[in-house]
């Protein structure tokens, strides 16, 4: 059983072009464990089977080495695509810094977007953007006025806003009306620099 499961483990990689690296990326399992298992060292507990199938789209039970198809008779499969995940924009006041997480999130591969962040706080309900949400963003230095960007304050601080320019001031508003815009300027603010334009959500069902 633990070598049917190296051969499909290693084929379904093959098949899809995916290293020991990313895969690590996209399940958050070390890499060292991956290849430990590739070579035989040793075998994955059954959650993080769970997880290797997930992340490579196919059944467990197959990847396991059962005699039962990879996927059921039909079974669509989408084509998806990795996009990192760079940490935590606030939906209220400004959060520091982004990069405080390095794993990934796939997405459908036809989305136009470089990487996604996770949303904390209520300011944008009325987006319905809830606390929580990975909000995936196409970068991007410019948005129009109204549109939902995710803004860089001061090299440090970040947020999730409705983007407003009216010649040298900056306004964000919030999607609730508990918080009030907040305005800025060069009298206020050393910088302030537009990451991209949020483009799609995921959200888990309430």
């Amino acid at each position: 059983m633990k070598e049917k499961m190296i051969e499909r483990l290693k084929q379904t990689m093959e098949k899809n072009e995916i290293t020991a690296a990313e895969l690590a990326r996209r399940t958050g399992i070390r890499a060292s464990s991956i290849s430990d298992w590739l070579r035989g060292k040793y075998e994955p507990k059954q959650d993080k089977v769970d997880i290797l199938a997930r992340a490579l789209n196919v059944k467990a039970a197959w990847l396991l080495g059962y005699d039962e198809p990879a996927l059921p008779s039909g079974a669509f499969r989408p084509h998806t695509k990795s996009v990192r995940m760079m940490g935590y924009a606030a939906a209220g006041k400004p959060l520091e810094d982004l990069n405080q997480d390095q794993r990934y999130v796939d997405i459908e591969g036809d989305y136009d977007v470089d990487f996604c962040i996770t949303v904390k706080g209520d300011s944008m309900i009325g987006a319905d953007i809830n606390d929580g949400d990975i909000v995936f963003i196409k970068s991007m230095p410019e948005v129009e006025n109204v549109q939902i960007a995710c803004v860089e304050i001061d090299n440090e601080r970040v947020c999730l806003k409705r983007f407003y320019k009216n010649g040298n001031q900056i306004i964000l508003n919030s999607e609730n009306p508990k918080y009030m815009p907040m305005t800025f300027n060069e009298e206020n603010c050393e910088s302030i620099r537009v990451l991209g334009l949020a483009v799609i959500k995921q959200s888990e069902i309430r």
